[in-house]
């Protein structure tokens, strides 16, 4: 009846978009049904059923698809593109296959607590073909994860059959390839589904491991109603008209002289009462308040950490990688629900050795070697994270990242402006040139990063605030890239506090003072910088090293150019919309006035990076240092 309504509201102009779940209810209502209240599910965007069977009011609901206030993303997101703690839901993004990651990430939280439950995630036929399908599922498998993941294979991905999109005979048989049950239903018959899903949940919250569950039904309608139906064929709908999983059910309850037509049209009577004063109230709801500084601040979840000073004086002498190590093992022992993931990164320690010894310390259920699937892995630290966990991903270089780009821009980065729930994920991000590896191992990618809101990014220099600021990314709710320069790991060393200890996380580090020039930089920079100022002493300059690239800290680098009236900026980067184009603009923009020279910027070739020493000594802005200096002072 809900469907009905919605699709009369949208023909009257009064929504905007319509997904229809019609001939398709069984599964949704089923499953959820077979789930315990408290255990999650994550639907799509035709499992209007999970909604109403977990009992959510519809003028919530309602107000969502209006974008009103009551909505649960204040207008921001459409559909059922939304979780809600409070029923155990975790919606959709549009990319479909990244929320089965998130299934194996909120299981994995329930299986290190020992906590006997099972986790449901939806997927579409067509979505089986994405990589995160594989990634999901494999992961899953080979971690024996209480998942169940069903497919509604529902005849078309929008206008393409199925016959276009796989050619295994049933999808259900792409289970056997990761060694798990697999188990093809009746879709439309809502007793199969649930008595189905019920002994599967009860039997892997006895003993957990995955489940793939197809389930054969018909899209009755269009993709979405705009789209139509003219590219199916008529004689199909006259088929599937005869499975209708109401129509079926309904008849079954009269054979069985449990409904009848007068408790039919009262059950009826109720309902349209019901719908119709649940959708005046979101119609009467308040629009969403158009306030620039609330939309700017719900980007980020509300950080309640404070800094840690550090309590004993006490300090040794480490290497940059020792510091990382010491702020990992730091935050293992503060955080018992703190997981960290990657490659290689369990007895063999990682391909740095920075979390060698960590299996024995903290056991493999919190150090976890994963499959080659950086999407998954994200996707399972978002889950971890919306299941009350913190989760660290390793990439083994920061060139892989690509494979794992979507979960991070799409998911971690808008979790929290979509639904106000944290996505406290910290991905490591060992970076940068100098070790003549190549266009695939060396890459300086924070730009890709630095611009998209939601992401905080911190790149320390030296070993005191690599372990400061991994332990504040740590501390921190919001998704946070921590760039680890794989250069530094063996090549510098200082006296580090012993104690655990953070960094203000948007605060920049004045390395030295002078009045000649400002240098603004991060990472390897700051060593050029120092390097090329010890080898010029007559040069007076302030270097100040970033630390952090989201937020940045725009007041020290004011004050520094207001007093000196000549800047640098200087990265390992690229030049072309490297992140010193948006330091230059900031300046430009806001310190013109006290300018005594163009600023500058040096930066690497606009290239990949060359394997080769004498063509990555070229490549690197370094090379092109004390030109640009010599350049600015001589002006």
């Amino acid at each position: 009846m809900i469907e009905e309504k919605m699709l009369i509201l949208l023909r009257q102009g009064k929504i905007g978009k319509w997904f229809s779940g019609i001939g398709q209810e069984a599964i949704a209502v089923g499953t959820t049904l077979a789930m315990r209240p408290h255990e999650f599910i994550l639907p799509m965007h035709r499992n209007l059923g999970v909604f109403t069977s977990r009992g959510i009011p519809l003028s919530r609901l309602m107000a969502q698809w209006q974008g009103k206030s009551s909505g649960f993303t204040k207008g921001r997101d459409r559909s059922f593109h939304f979780g809600t703690k409070q029923f155990n839901i975790v919606g959709m993004i549009s990319h479909l296959g990244p929320q089965l990651a998130l299934a194996d990430g909120i299981a994995l939280a329930d299986l290190l607590e020992n906590k006997q439950n099972a986790t449901l995630v939806f997927t579409g036929e067509g979505a089986t073909s994405e990589g995160d399908f594989h990634e999901a599922l494999n992961v899953a498998a080979v971690w024996d994860l209480p998942v169940i993941f069903i497919i509604e294979n529902n005849a078309y991905g929008l206008s393409t059959p199925v016959n276009e999109q796989y050619r295994c005979k049933n999808l259900v048989d792409r289970a056997i390839g990761y060694g798990m049950e697999g188990y093809q239903i009746d879709g439309n018959n809502i007793l199969e589904v649930y008595n189905t899903i019920s002994d599967i949940a009860e039997n892997i919250r006895q003993k957990p491991r995955p489940v793939l569950v197809e389930c054969m039904t018909f899209r009755m309608r269009g993709h979405e109603e705009a789209s139509g139906t003219k590219y199916i064929r008529q004689e199909l709908f006259t088929e599937w008209e005869k499975k209708d999983p109401l129509n079926n059910f309904e008849q079954y309850l009269r054979d069985e002289k449990i409904l009848n037509e007068e408790l039919i049209a009262e059950i009826r009577d109720e309902f349209k009462i019901e719908i119709e004063a649940e959708i005046e109230l979101a119609f009467a709801d308040d629009e969403v308040p158009v306030n620039t500084a609330i939309e700017v601040g719900d980007m980020y979840a509300p950080s309640t950490a404070e800094p840690v000073e550090v309590v004993s004086s006490l300090k040794s002498e480490r290497r940059y990688i020792d510091a990382i190590t010491d702020g990992l093992r730091q935050s293992m022992q503060k955080y018992p629900k703190l997981v960290i993931m990657g490659q290689d990164i369990a007895e063999y320690g990682g391909a740095f050795k920075i979390t060698q010894g960590f299996v024995e310390e903290f056991g493999k259920g919190r150090v976890r070697n994963t499959p080659i699937c950086e999407s998954a892995i994200v996707g399972t630290a978002l889950g971890l994270s919306i299941n009350g966990y913190k989760a660290i991903v390793e990439m083994q270089f920061a060139d892989f990242v690509t494979c794992g780009f979507n979960q991070i821009i799409n998911n971690l980065a808008k979790t929290h402006y979509r639904w106000a729930e944290k996505a406290d994920v910290v991905i490591r991000m060992p970076t940068g040139a100098g070790t003549g590896a190549g266009p695939f191992h060396s890459q300086s990618n924070e730009a890709w990063f630095t611009k998209t809101p939601g992401l905080k990014i911190v790149y320390p220099a030296f070993p005191s605030d690599a372990k400061g600021l991994l332990a504040a990314a740590i501390d921190d709710p919001n998704p946070v890239i921590y760039f680890e320069h794989k250069y530094l790991y063996r090549a510098i060393a200082e006296p580090v506090h012993d104690d655990y200890y953070t960094c203000g996380i948007g605060k920049a580090r004045l390395v030295r003072t002078g009045g000649q020039i400002s240098i603004v930089t991060y990472g390897l920079g700051v060593h050029w910088a120092l390097e090329y100022l010890n080898a010029h002493p007559q040069i007076s300059a302030d270097l100040i090293d970033l630390r952090t690239l989201q937020p940045w800290d725009k007041e020290s680098v004011e004050n520094s150019v207001k007093k000196t009236g000549r800047v640098l900026i200087l990265h390992e980067d690229t030049l072309t919309s490297g992140f010193g184009g948006e330091i230059s603009a900031h300046i430009a923009e806001h310190c013109f006035e006290f300018l005594d020279a163009p600023i500058k910027r040096c930066a690497s070739l606009d290239t990949a990076i060359p394997m080769n020493k004498a063509l990555e000594d070229n490549f690197l802005a370094k090379s092109r240092l004390h030109a640009q200096v010599d350049s600015l002072l001589k002006y």
